[in-house]
């Protein structure tokens, strides 16, 4: 599977990393800061990663292999 997100790691690195809490609330915040999207970086980090968001993107992860993206700005 070629599908990339977290700084374009592999699908698998890509999925354990968004399974950890942690990891998934810092990637996910640090990858839209990086995409020029600093607004949807900052709700990232306010919404702690460990509510509905970080299971959404355990499943987008696992069958699109990239992180949701709620907001576009």
């Amino acid at each position: 599977m070629a599908k990339k997100d977290y700084f374009g790691q592999p699908w698998l690195i890509s999925l354990i990393l968004a399974i950890i809490p942690v990891t998934s609330w810092l990637l996910g915040a640090v990858t839209r800061f990086q995409e020029g999207k600093p607004i949807a970086g900052i709700i990232r980090l306010l919404l702690l990663g460990w509510n509905v968001l970080w299971i959404i993107d355990i499943l987008c992860v696992l069958f699109t292999g990239k992180i949701i993206r709620i907001l576009n700005c």
